[in-house]
């Protein structure tokens, strides 16, 4: 229950036969609240108005920095498609001397040497012993052979361990595309002719034939 404070206000006029006054007043009600309860209102008011529009302003950042990073994505992304797509690509061409078909060169040996003498040689080079793929690989490098005695080793032997033969990438062979003419045995490695594929001793000296492939690579556009 509020409590109410009385004042009482006397007035005393002077001198003998004069009147003596007495008024009693009430104060204002006190539901009106004291001024420092209005001030502390109005102070919480305006902290709430500050503590509102701090969130608002945080807000705000956070959205504007949310939608500007899949924006500096986005314009890196475009970027790196632009320097992708001023890039030309562009085949290498063979070695002066070596011969390509589609993705590989070939290159035929003068002299003669034995078959890990010829595999060594080819590697020197950056290139490998012949692996023959298929039948139109096949045609075409029996085609480069002039002479028909001539025999030129390829990267296939026989490994006895497995008893069958390897290319040099370790593949199998496969008989449906080369048909070997002479002994499975051990030290036994593959030399092509114009016309077949004989098994050799590896320790014989015969020519060779090298590949290589070609790697593919981009030349940037200024």
């Amino acid at each position: 229950m509020d409590r109410q404070v009385v004042y009482a206000d006397l007035s005393l006029s002077g001198g003998q036969g004069s009147e003596s006054s007495i008024r009693l007043s009430l104060p204002q009600d006190v539901s009106q609240g004291a001024p420092w309860h209005r001030l502390a209102w109005k102070l919480g008011c305006a902290g709430i108005i500050l503590l509102l529009l701090s969130v608002i302003g945080l807000s705000v950042l956070v959205i504007s920095l949310t939608q500007k990073s899949p924006m500096e994505k986005n314009s890196v992304d475009i970027q790196e498609k632009r320097n992708y797509t001023t890039e030309t690509p562009r085949q290498l061409q063979c070695p002066k001397h070596w011969l390509q078909l589609q993705d590989k060169c070939f290159t035929i040996s003068s002299s003669s040497k034995t078959w890990n003498d010829s595999l060594a040689d080819c590697s020197q080079g950056e290139s490998s012993l012949l692996l023959i793929q298929d039948q139109q690989e096949l045609r075409f490098i029996q085609n480069l052979i002039k002479n028909e005695g001539n025999l030129y080793w390829i990267g296939l032997n026989f490994t006895l361990s497995e008893k069958k033969w390897k290319w040099i990438n370790g593949s199998l062979l496969n008989h449906g595309i080369l048909q070997i003419f002479g002994e499975n045995k051990e030290n036994s490695c593959a030399s092509i002719s114009k016309k077949k594929v004989f098994s050799e001793i590896c320790n014989s000296e015969n020519k060779w034939i090298c590949e290589k492939k070609l790697k593919p690579v981009r030349n940037k556009v200024s």
